[in-house]
């Protein structure tokens, strides 16, 4: 079993849709049984909260259903039980490096690292923007998440 988690700061519009669409590929690579995938933030800002309106709308536009998500926080425990821990932007994979043991950092990387064709570095917060912010960030993701895939596949995780 893989476990990827995926990480933002609030864990209500970038992760939990990096979470759907992931989860989306796979069910439709016939994989999902493979994996095991959630997300988190950095901040206990929205603990237990549903995602970002916003972003479920967005989200179920593209046949996603993120509104059984519920925010929680990176825990310490986290860095020991996923393979995977992937940051949505530089800020969030610093504050994750500084917590997470030596052992364990080179679970760590940010996800737009698995779509290099992409001209940013980092999944922008949407939270401050319209909708538009939103179509962008799941752009992203889709492109990220298929560069995981592929990524997981050469190196024979799976």
């Amino acid at each position: 079993m893989i476990k990827v988690l995926f990480v933002c700061m609030g864990n209500i519009c970038r992760s939990p849709s990096a979470e759907g669409v992931f989860n989306k590929l796979l069910t439709e690579e016939r994989l999902h049984d493979r994996f095991s995938i959630d997300s988190a933030g950095t901040h206990a800002y929205h603990i237990n909260e549903a995602p970002d309106l916003r972003s479920q709308k967005a989200a179920k536009e593209r046949g996603i259903d993120l509104s059984k998500l519920r925010a929680r926080k990176v825990i310490m425990g986290d860095f020991e039980d996923y393979d995977h821990l992937l940051a949505m932007d530089e800020d969030n994979l610093a504050i994750m490096r500084e917590a997470c043991p030596e052992e364990h950092q080179h679970k760590l990387k940010l996800f737009l690292d698995y779509a290099p064709h992409v001209k940013v570095r980092e999944v922008p917060d949407p939270y401050y923007g319209g909708t538009y912010g939103f179509e962008n960030v799941l752009d992203l993701i889709e492109e990220a998440s298929a560069g995981f895939l592929a990524s997981l596949r050469a190196s024979g995780e799976i």
